[in-house]
């Protein structure tokens, strides 16, 4: 299933590489985000893990200094950080 020759070490650094990636998103969500903990189903699963990978990504484009969690916090407190994380320049 893949192009690649068949050097073992190859391959097998290739799918490391790829779940290493899987965990660490899966996990920050988790974490930041709480995903596994919400109810929902269907399409607004889907919906809002979307929403949440888009957050994930500004939280950790911003320059500022804190945990994920910390940030996502911020801009919730702090009018000015939510719209420095949303200025078409973090895109």
């Amino acid at each position: 299933m893949t192009s690649l020759g068949l050097d073992a070490e190859k391959i097998a650094g290739a799918v490391r590489a790829h779940w290493s990636v899987e965990n660490c998103l899966h996990w920050q969500l988790d974490v930041s985000f709480g995903e596994d903990m919400g109810r929902k189903t269907g399409n607004a699963a889907q919906n809002f893990s979307l929403m949440n990978k888009i957050a994930l990504m500004l939280l950790k484009k911003s320059p500022r200094k804190g945990s994920i969690k910390g940030k996502r916090k911020a801009a919730g407190w702090d009018t000015q950080f939510l719209c420095e994380l949303l200025l078409p320049q973090n895109f």
